[in-house]
């Protein structure tokens, strides 16, 4: 009369669930060692401290929601991504990471882009994570709804951290161009929320079927 618990509408099967619960220590794992590896000797201990703060402090917010409320597989396989990426470019600083000087080199391009990379993965995450939240709270039930607002999310989380950088080099007396990386190029702000803005949007647009049906077979599935 009834299904096995692991053959209901909406829940993986006992092998899939088992995949998806031993990727996401692992995921945490490698973040970890990251985290330790680059903070071994950083270009420069302020701007890793700074880089890998907010690292840490989400970290730890996933870890401790996780029983309660755990995210899809993608969501967490896209955090540890973006997490790498900020703390490779905090332990040699984003303008100097050596695959930035090999993609100058191949695209023969006029600066180090690598800090590009992580500005375009700084709209991929906060809006696929942003989207997942709205959808399974049930606070926007139209996908597309969900999709403009997150984007929105993502660009305006990439403004904010501009403010941020700028107000910080101010109260530190920093240098702008070792602190911010503009690499000479006064449009720098500028171009990394547009790649945040580029790298949200292109994300709502290739993964949110994947997102969708990686929500359906969690505890807590997309309301209705």
């Amino acid at each position: 009369m009834f299904a096995p618990l692991h053959k209901r509408a909406g829940q993986p099967s006992g092998t899939a669930a088992l995949r998806r619960n031993l990727l996401h220590p692992a995921c945490g794992l490698t973040v970890l060692l990251g985290l330790v590896v680059s903070g071994l000797q950083p270009y420069s201990r302020l701007g890793w401290l700074a880089e890998a703060a907010p690292v840490l402090l989400v970290g730890a917010a996933l870890v401790l929601t996780y029983r309660r409320y755990p995210l899809s597989t993608l969501t967490y396989v896209l955090l540890s991504l973006f997490a790498l990426v900020v703390l490779t470019g905090a332990a040699y600083s984003f303008q100097r990471v050596p695959l930035g000087f090999w993609l100058e080199d191949v695209f023969d391009l006029s600066r180090n882009p690598y800090d590009r990379v992580g500005h375009f993965l700084q709209g991929v995450v906060p809006a696929m994570v942003v989207r997942e939240l709205l959808l399974r709270r049930g606070w926007v039930t139209q996908r597309f709804v969900a999709g403009v607002l997150s984007a929105c999310v993502a660009l305006a989380l990439s403004a904010g951290y501009e403010i941020l950088q700028w107000r910080l080099t101010v109260f530190f007396d920093r240098s702008p161009q070792d602190f911010l990386g503009w690499q000479g190029d006064v449009w720098d702000s500028q171009a990394d929320m547009l790649c945040a803005l580029a790298g949200a949007v292109l994300a709502l647009l290739a993964l949110s079927a994947l997102q969708d049906r990686q929500m359906a077979r969690l505890r807590w599935p997309v309301r209705r």
